[in-house]
């Protein structure tokens, strides 16, 4: 069963509409015995870095997360924020991250633009995939739905699965082993996002 965590964060029900959609069931939970029972789990993020990660260390679930990922190596799955809450570090707060990935979140850089855009970046992006992974089966010319002002910039860039341009180039979705991150909303870019959760659980 696909446990999506409930840490008090997060549009959960539209995530677990969007698998049963796709054919496969899951369940909205923040009790332990589900996450233990997993066969992979989501972790969602909806608003400020620090938050989440209060949130999520409030909840007294991140050392069982952490078990089943960083040692019983299950699937998982981050959402958004919960991509960001990967890294090391955010500049939206204070907090460490999970350390899980090598890079950090940093806010979009103006700087950088080829022309100048409005942040938050709010609405659908082409993208492009940057190396191949049962992830992205059936997804090619694929656009997904975003609303964000911070992403990743990872420090391996054998992390990087998917790329998309918002004035420049960046990352926006990882793959370290078991261990994957979009930064888009799948649960919100209809057949696209629909299409990446099912792949994800049909993962082995």
């Amino acid at each position: 069963m696909i446990t999506i965590i409930d840490y008090g964060i997060g549009n959960l029900s539209s995530i677990r509409n969007m698998l049963s959609k796709a054919g496969f069931n899951s369940i909205i939970s923040g009790h332990p015995e589900d996450i233990a029972a997993a066969s992979k789990i989501l972790l969602p993020g909806m608003g400020a870095f620090d938050n989440c990660m209060e949130k999520l260390d409030q909840s007294g679930l991140r050392p069982l997360i952490e078990k089943r990922v960083l040692i019983e190596k299950i699937a998982v799955l981050g959402i958004c924020v919960g991509l960001q809450m990967f890294m090391q570090s955010s500049e939206e707060g204070l907090l460490q991250g999970l350390g899980w990935i090598k890079g950090n979140t940093i806010r979009f850089r103006q700087d950088r633009m080829q022309e100048e855009r409005k942040i938050p970046n709010m609405g659908w992006l082409d993208v492009q995939f940057k190396r191949a992974s049962p992830l992205l089966k059936g997804l090619e010319g694929s656009r997904f739905y975003f609303a964000h002002s911070y992403h990743v910039e990872l420090k391996e860039s054998n992390d990087e699965l998917i790329s998309a341009n918002y004035g420049y180039e960046y990352a926006v979705a990882i793959e370290h082993e078991n261990i994957m991150g979009v930064q888009f909303h799948p649960e919100k870019s209809h057949r696209f996002g629909m299409q990446l959760l099912k792949n994800f659980a049909m993962l082995d």
